[in-house]
C-alpha cells in the first residue's frame, strides 16, 4: 500500500472543479461583452461550453481507470458524511486494496500493473449501485462510498466484489495472473465524531484483513 502522505495524482489536471467553474462563468460574461454578431457569441459560448466539460471531467477523474480521483473522493466523503450526520442516515465506506501488487509489477511490468487495475476497476464498478461511489484512491488502493446502506449489508456486495476478483480470469500476453484484494470497512454510527474517523476506520480494517492473510473483508 501506497504512502497516504504522499499525492500520488500529478498526472491529473490539477485544477479544483470550483475554480475551474469560476473561469467558465468570466469567460462567458466577457464574450457577451463582445462587439460581435449574437450568432457568434453563442456559437463561441457552445465551443466554450464543450471544452469546459471535457476540463471538468478531467480535474474529477483518474486518467488510467476512469474512475473519480483522489480529490473528488476528499470533496464527496464528507459531504456525505456530514449529510448521514445530519439527517441519521446510514453510510458505509470501503478501502479495498489489491494483494501484492508490488509483486505484479515486478514480475510482469508496470503496463500488466495497468491492465490488473484497470480491470478491478471495471469489476468494482458493476459491483455497486449507481448511487454509491467509487473512486481510485491511490495506487492499487480504490474507496467506496455505498449510500443508504449500513456496514452489514455493505458487506454483501463487497463479498461478492472480494470472490469475483479472486475467480477473474486475469490474463496478460498470455499468462494467467492470480488477482485478490483485502478490503476494510467501517461505517458512521454514534461512535464516528468524524469523517477522518471513518477512514481511519476504515484503514484500520484494510490492514487487519491484510495481517490475517489477505483476500478477506475485515470490518470495524
Amino acid at each position: 500500500m501506497e504512502d497516504r502522505r504522499e499525492n500520488s495524482w500529478g498526472d491529473n489536471f490539477d485544477f479544483p472543479p470550483s475554480v475551474l467553474d469560476e473561469i467558465q462563468k468570466n469567460i462567458e460574461d466577457i464574450i457577451l461583452n463582445f462587439d460581435i454578431p449574437e450568432g457568434n457569441k453563442l456559437d463561441v459560448i457552445k465551443k466554450i461550453n464543450f471544452m469546459y466539460s471535457q476540463t471538468r471531467y478531467m480535474s474529477v477523474t483518474d486518467p488510467l481507470t476512469g474512475l473519480y480521483n483522489r480529490r473528488h473522493f476528499e470533496d464527496n466523503l464528507e459531504r456525505e458524511f456530514l449529510r448521514a450526520v445530519r439527517y441519521d442516515n446510514n453510510l458505509s465506506f470501503a478501502i479495498i486494496d489489491v494483494d501484492f501488487f508490488k509483486k505484479v509489477n515486478d514480475t510482469y511490468g508496470h503496463s500488466c500493473g495497468d491492465y490488473v487495475l484497470k480491470e478491478v476497476a471495471y469489476l468494482i464498478l458493476q459491483t455497486f449501485r449507481k448511487t454509491d461511489m467509487v473512486f481510485r484512491y491511490g495506487g492499487e488502493e480504490f474507496a467506496v462510498i455505498i449510500t443508504e446502506t449500513p456496514i452489514e449489508k455493505a458487506v454483501i456486495p463487497l463479498e461478492r466484489l472480494r470472490k469475483s476478483i479472486s475467480e477473474y480470469p486475469f490474463s496478460y500476453n498470455g499468462t494467467k495472473i492470480k488477482i485478490t484484494v483485502s478490503i476494510g470497512v467501517s461505517e458512521v454510527n454514534k461512535q464516528t465524531e468524524s469523517v477522518h474517523q471513518l477512514f481511519e476506520n476504515a484503514d484500520k480494517a484494510l490492514y487487519k484483513a491484510k495481517e490475517n492473510g489477505r483476500n478477506q473483508i475485515s470490518l470495524l
